[in-house]
């Protein structure tokens, strides 16, 4: 039974938690905290007899993940903060030595996914492991795999030899030679599935280790539970969530696949919430607990700048909404936390509870950045679109900021590359200006599309390349078996094991960019007011000395978000051409699409420190406008105009990612009023067409303040481009474009 005392004790031990990682969090501890140099040097040098490189790699993410250490103590329920290693700076120094000869980082991206566990969450380790080896390309038949897994070939020690393994023999997997590239097929999966097999051993040596260490910690029920999970399939709530962050730890930090998100807890965790509810094993503030201690762990793993999602909500495959009482919880215990990890995502359609809507809409007017809103229908139509059935489509992650991924199936990069779209403008109008001028404002844009549509095929190639590089040398076996259709297909996530293999590329700046082709239509070719050669000009010298040319571009014309429709058509014609044309590349390993997006992260602001003046009236080195939002300070016909304009066009096609914000003094949500504006202002956006929204509720002044005296304001969290992040540790410039960003102060 809950009570008023062990809810009070729940709330001080969360405290207490994030104080000190707030505390002790430093950018120099977590690269060392993540280096496994010495590990790997250990490792490669045991198996340098081997001569299959994609088995090395497999015993690789075995001996870092048998090599992992916790730090423990009795105030945290679950077990999760990663231990320093313990070796010399000569050592490691040495190790490093030793490594260069070996290439185990890739160009490319890693993680950004959501893991499928349901396999893991059944079976069990020991269970998942005589699965993999029970396949027919494993090269083990299913009297060989038998019920539990074969021994490993024990990992090594920080003394270099071999650890023991409790009462485990040392029976080696599979044969002692591998199969090459030229050999057949069969013999390549059967090098996958041995190297699957190690990663699990790697896994459950990890819990053992653990669980003997809490053991002498005396910390007796985590011992036990740790002990259990480290064969058999999670019973109750608190082994099910501890389960689920020693396998996202031990990816990330085994496999270097950074970024791999909790995903949907209120669906992955349900069964076992429900379970303890009824037979008392549980409360629902102990739940609560559990959960803000995996926040906690994100936060003190993950360095700061990033992005971690957690999504609610949403609906099955029958169309039904799937909200419980952990998608509640999920969100609640963003307020007891108050870090930057994760953001919570409502995956909302008409069918979501007001609920759900009313908590994420008061956590947001109360100055909580993390909530989102994200259009379920939207991005489920846009995922439809490129291929993936319906009763998958609708379980998707925004895999951290807001770039949608499909859960547990995906090896899809985000992000890749970034294309800034007023620079390229710059470009043409230096192209023209020097050379032969567009003679009509179309002919102008023709042009300029031609040389974004040799951006993106150069990207392309750019990232083709990269896919190509890291199928033939990269191997990421722990994630492999996390991820659908690795098993089935008996080949690793970076050999196109994966059901989904898309890019997702996203294009910056749009509104400054519509706003700027505006200008140029109206000065260069409606009124003649100058050439494009005067324009080269007045933007080479960043409108030094053009003052009034600068104030006329800036106001004398509409702008996109205010609701014209001139404007607003750039944007959906710009947007209708980049889908046009990603859709025309595929890419490597089985010619996946090429997917757009228009989601920021922070490159707005690094993109346009590198950028010169715009013909917007944006001066050279300013941050560019995030996501699909209106320009800075350009929403002067109010949140409702804006919200017109940023939904008059079709978002489904942006699954890369859009992200919308807003930004209201905080003033207004001193009463129910507020949260009332703001609730309906959301659900007409949603409803519109919306892809993804989220709000700061902070005034200038406050900003203005943190900026002065950070010290005071170590936990003022705000959100960017798609991700939250502490104002005071931005740059100086992203703190500008945060302060100019329009702050409304009525509906």
């Amino acid at each position: 039974m809950e009570t008023t005392i062990d809810r009070q004790a729940n709330a001080s031990r969360t405290s207490l938690l994030r104080e000190r990682v707030m505390a002790t969090k430093d950018p120099a501890a977590l690269a060392r905290l993540r280096d496994t140099s010495v590990t790997d040097a250990r490792s490669l040098r045991a198996s340098a007899s081997e001569p299959s490189w994609p088995v090395r790699r497999g015993l690789l993410t075995r001996d870092r993940l048998a090599a992992m250490r916790f730090e423990l103590d009795d105030l945290e329920p679950l077990i999760g903060r990663l231990r320093m290693p313990d070796w010399t700076g000569a050592e490691a120094e040495a190790a490093r030595a030793y490594l260069a000869a070996y290439q185990l980082d890739f160009p490319g991206q890693t993680g950004h996914c959501e893991l499928d566990l349901d396999s893991l969450f059944r079976l069990g380790i020991d269970g998942l492991r005589a699965h993999i080896l029970s396949l027919p390309g494993s090269g083990r038949s299913s009297q060989e795999a038998g019920t539990s897994p074969a021994e490993p070939e024990r990992p090594l020690d920080s003394d270099g030899g071999a650890q023991t393994v409790g009462d485990r023999g040392a029976e080696r997997l599979g044969g002692t030679s591998a199969a090459t590239e030229a050999e057949t097929p069969a013999a390549t999966e059967a090098e996958a599935y041995r190297t699957f097999a190690d990663a699990l051993d790697g896994l459950s040596l990890m819990i053992e280790a653990t669980a003997e260490t809490a053991r002498v910690a005396e910390l007796d029920a985590l011992a036990g539970a740790c002990a259990y999970i480290a064969h058999h399939p999670p019973r109750t709530f608190l082994e099910a969530i501890q389960l689920l962050w020693f396998v996202l730890i031990g990816v990330m930090h085994a496999d270097r696949s950074w970024l791999v998100v909790p995903g949907h807890l209120d669906r992955t965790l349900w069964p076992y919430y429900e379970a303890d509810l009824a037979a008392g094993r549980l409360t629902r503030d102990g739940a609560l607990a559990l959960i803000e201690t995996l926040y906690i762990f994100i936060n003190a793993y993950i360095p700061d700048g990033l992005a971690m999602s957690v999504m609610v909500g949403g609906r099955d495959a029958a169309g039904n909404d799937v909200t419980n009482d952990l998608s509640y919880l999920c969100l609640e215990a963003i307020r007891r936390t108050h870090m930057i990890y994760p953001t919570v995502g409502v995956c909302w359609h008409e069918g979501t509870p007001g609920a759900l809507v009313d908590l994420a809409v008061e956590l947001m007017g109360q100055g909580y950045a993390t909530p989102a809103f994200f259009g379920d229908e939207t991005i489920q139509r846009g995922l439809v679109a490129l291929g993936v059935p319906p009763d998958e489509a609708c379980r998707y992650i925004n895999s951290t900021c807001v770039e949608i991924t499909p859960s547990g199936a995906s090896n899809i990069w985000v992000a890749s590359p970034y294309y800034n779209t007023c620079g390229l403008l710059l470009e043409e109008i230096a192209a023209q200006a020097e050379g032969d001028p567009a003679p009509t404002f179309d002919a102008f844009v023709a042009r300029y599309r031609r040389r974004l549509g040799d951006a993106i095929a150069a990207g392309v190639a750019e990232q083709d390349g990269f896919r190509r590089a890291r199928q033939a040398g990269c191997r990421r076996p722990l994630q492999s078996v996390f991820t659908r259709d690795c098993l089935a297909r008996g080949r690793d996530i970076e050999d196109a094991g994966a059901r989904y293999n898309w890019i997702e590329c996203s294009f910056i700046g749009l509104a400054n960019l519509a706003d700027a082709l505006y200008v140029v239509r109206e000065e260069i070719f409606a009124q003649q007011r100058m050439t494009l050669q005067q324009l080269k000009a007045v933007l080479d010298a960043n409108f030094d000395g053009f003052e009034p040319t600068r104030q006329r571009f800036l106001n004398g014309y509409p702008k996109y978000g205010q609701g014209n429709p001139d404007v607003d058509a750039l944007v959906a014609e710009t947007l209708a051409f980049v889908t046009e044309t990603c859709r025309g590349f595929t890419v490597a390993p089985d010619d996946s699409p090429y997917v757009p997006g228009a989601f920021a992260w922070v490159m707005h602001e690094r993109l346009g420190r590198e950028t010169g003046a715009t013909p917007d009236g944006r001066r050279a080195g300013f941050p560019f406008a995030d996501g699909c939002g209106p320009a800075q300070g350009r929403e002067t016909a109010g949140p409702t105009a804006a919200v017109l304009s940023v939904t008059g066009w079709d978002h489904s096609c942006m699954i890369g990612g859009l992200a919308y914000n807003l930004k209201f003094n905080s003033a207004l949500f001193r009463s129910d009023d507020g949260f009332t504006g703001l609730r309906a202002l959301i659900l007409t956006f949603l409803r519109r067409g919306g892809f993804e929204v989220q709000v700061n509720v902070v005034d200038a002044a406050t900003l203005k303040a943190a900026r002065a005296h950070p010290e005071h304001y170590r936990d003022l969290i705000v959100r960017i481009g798609g991700y939250a992040d502490y104002f005071t540790r931005l740059t100086p410039e992203m703190q500008d474009e945060l302060i100019l960003r329009t702050e409304f102060e009525r509906f």
